[in-house]
């Protein structure tokens, strides 16, 4: 009878024991030994060391369900009820945004998947040589940015761009080109495109560009931005079109009539009109050949007409 109590009290003992390691706590004066029970007394577990004790403290200790993969491990001199926890699994990474490469030059492609590979910013979900090719499969796998060079083989790279943003509104777009056109592009931005790089760039600035435009910002080149601020340059200084092709019939035959100097009012009796629709066509004609004196007019005549 007095075998089966000490038993009992041992277990109850030891389950404290087990309780204080769980829930991470070692409290200065717990019982290091079971409590004295009669004079049958079996040998005392011995207290755990100064360097386990530290350890049991910064680990995570907890009872493991089977279905945990993880990494048990059982100290010689701990309950038979306790373990010491090393989780193996590791937090879930955010998606790295996918890229589909769209170039007509297989050795660019490889170049390009390889660049990309080497980094962790990106992962290479899809490539293709031609907008026939290429559509269907963006179309299906809906990559985050898509890389696609001017000149595809069915030289559609214009087309291209507008299908993909059509259907795919929040893909980003960065176009991929072998010179600096003008006409290209204006058109390419035009497209809703979110960049514009050259061929020859440079590993970093195709990174760079990559990871800008994955931002939600716009990226050119710096050579197509500076090429981009001369064309504009231009276009500013440049003078506005003239010539008499611009203007009616009508608004032609009062042009030489004003060069002689005539009136309103002799022009409207010399081609049978009203001096109301005299008035409205040398308005157009000042609009339209940026002019606005009669003066003007006439020496315009005078230069282009005569």
């Amino acid at each position: 009878m007095r075998n089966k109590k000490n038993l009992t009290t041992r277990i109850e003992w030891g389950c404290a024991q087990a309780g204080r390691l769980v829930d991470g706590r070692s409290a200065a004066g717990d019982p290091q030994e079971p409590p004295a029970t009669g004079d049958h007394e079996r040998p005392v577990i011995p207290p755990h060391s100064n360097s386990e004790a530290s350890t049991a403290s910064s680990a995570t200790v907890t009872k493991v369900p089977d279905s945990v993969g993880a990494n048990i491990q059982t100290g010689n001199n701990r309950h038979p009820s306790t373990f010491t926890w090393k989780p193996t699994m590791t937090m879930p990474q955010s998606k790295t945004p996918h890229v589909f490469i769209v170039n007509p030059q297989e050795l660019v492609r490889v170049g390009m998947r390889t660049l990309l590979e080497s980094v962790a910013d990106f992962t290479v979900v899809g490539e293709a040589a031609s907008r026939m090719d290429a559509l269907p499969l963006i179309l299906q796998l809906k990559p985050d940015i898509v890389i696609l060079d001017l000149r595809v083989q069915d030289g559609k790279g214009i087309e291209t761009a507008k299908d993909i943003l059509t259907n795919l509104p929040t893909t980003r777009l960065l176009f991929l080109a072998d010179n600096l056109n003008d006409t290209i592009l204006l058109s390419a931005v035009a497209t809703g495109a979110h960049g514009y790089v050259l061929q020859d760039a440079g590993a970093e600035t195709i990174l760079h560009a990559l990871r800008t435009i994955t931002r939600g910002q716009s990226y050119l080149d710096p050579s197509v931005t500076r090429h981009t601020f001369a064309y504009l340059r231009k276009l500013a200084e440049r003078e506005p079109e003239r010539g008499l092709h611009l203007l009616s019939p009508q608004e032609q035959r009062l042009l030489p009539l004003i060069a002689q100097g005539k009136t309103n009012k002799e022009i409207a009796a010399e081609l049978g009109l009203s001096d109301k629709t005299i008035k409205n066509y040398l308005a157009n004609v000042y609009t339209k050949l940026h002019l606005t004196r009669r003066s003007q007019a006439a020496a315009f005549y005078l230069k282009h007409g005569s």
